[in-house]
């Protein structure tokens, strides 16, 4: 079994760094996260005519590009470490994989090419105003309308759901949860902007009155799916987390390099060396959990479940460290509003919590080897 990768995915990387070195450089970031939007709909199309970032991870007979969850790491692997400022997560990872694992022929023949090709931004709208990201804590009510079906509640922290087209809506029915499609300017549909602590990831509250909404699926018949989505979805953002933690790494020790203190390059004391090494440990260990959680994705392993919550663990608590010691290393400068390290730093918080923070994944873990 080799978890390398080929020169392909090593080329697609290279493809996709040197497009967010032009696209999505600090000062991009820092223009763009200030915005309602939160993205610049000239470069999401650029990521979607130009490289096919977007149909990546779709299949083929939806307009996709048929690739697997091992090329999706990657390509979030180098977004993280830029801190990329679109709707990808929401739209080509949340969205996709919840109608791709819906079971719903139909949904995905009519959705699916639209996400591919950009022309849809779509995102998950799953947790309420609780903060609980599992499919059971879902209370939204959904109620038979004529041939359709009305929602009626509220969901919170929905990625870029003030900006999506589509919004796929988990709603408790009398058969249990299921999945529906809402068009974002429904009727009875409200959106407004949180306000976030990382404002490179836009999220939104959303709350439904009568709204009409499109069964995807079968009627109580979305936990599984869902479930899935969710460890699918861990698996993305512990990707995403490792390139921000190396970039954090990256960062750090060119700085430690070049920074003279006391007449020596403050990397060559023993507490700064100490710092660097132990990063280094975590974000190769961070790599190893976060690929093989990419590679059991990929195949559709029965691992899924437990190595999407063992990467989630194990990533987010190495990024936020990576990302204080960042501040840390860099002293004074560090903690001043000019400097990138705080933008990281509250990445990495939000990328904490974002799906359950590590101390729910452990428990979900220990649930599903059956401690």
């Amino acid at each position: 079994m080799n978890f390398a990768f080929s020169e392909e995915q090593e080329e697609l990387r290279r493809s996709v760094r040197r497009f967010l070195e032009d696209k999505s450089p600090e000062t991009e970031v820092r223009r763009l996260m200030a915005t309602a939007e939160g993205y610049d709909p000239a470069v999401w199309s650029q990521m979607a005519d130009q490289l096919g970032l977007q149909s990546l991870a779709i299949p083929e007979e939806y307009g996709g590009a048929g690739f697997s969850f091992v090329e999706l790491v990657v390509v979030l692997e180098e977004m993280g470490a830029a801190l990329l400022c679109a709707p990808y997560f929401s739209s080509a990872v949340l969205a996709a994989n919840a109608l791709l694992t819906s079971g719903d022929d139909e949904a995905k023949a009519r959705h699916l090419p639209g996400i591919a090709s950009g022309e849809t931004i779509a995102t998950l709208a799953l947790t309420e105003d609780a903060g609980r990201w599992d499919v059971d804590s879902v209370e939204l009510a959904a109620t038979a309308a004529g041939d359709g079906w009305t929602l009626d509640g509220h969901k919170s922290f929905v990625l870029d759901g003030h900006i999506a087209s589509l919004v796929l809506v988990a709603a408790r029915t009398p058969g249990g949860v299921s999945l529906f499609a809402v068009e974002g300017d429904a009727p009875g549909l409200t959106r407004t902007p949180l306000a976030t602590m990382d404002q490179t990831r836009k999220q939104a509250r959303l709350e439904f009155a009568g709204t009409p909404a499109t069964l995807v699926g079968t009627e109580g018949g979305a936990a599984a799916g869902l479930a899935t989505t969710l460890d699918l979805a861990a698996v993305a953002l512990a990707a995403e987390q490792v390139g921000g933690a190396q970039r954090c790494l990256d960062t750090s020790v060119e700085y430690a390099k070049t920074r003279i203190q006391f007449g020596r390059p403050i990397g060559s004391f023993q507490a700064i060396k100490h710092k660097c090494a132990d990063m280094l440990l975590e974000v190769e260990s961070a790599k190893s959990a976060a690929y093989y959680a990419g590679w059991a994705a990929a195949e559709g392993s029965d691992e899924l479940p437990v190595v999407a919550s063992l990467a989630k663990s194990y990533c987010s608590e190495a990024y936020f460290h990576a990302a204080a010691e960042m501040i840390q290393i860099h002293g004074g400068i560090g903690f001043t509003w000019e400097h990138p390290a705080h933008l990281y730093f509250k990445r990495a918080k939000s990328s904490e919590l974002l799906f359950g923070d590590p101390t729910y994944h452990r428990e979900l873990l220990a649930q599903r080897i059956g401690i």
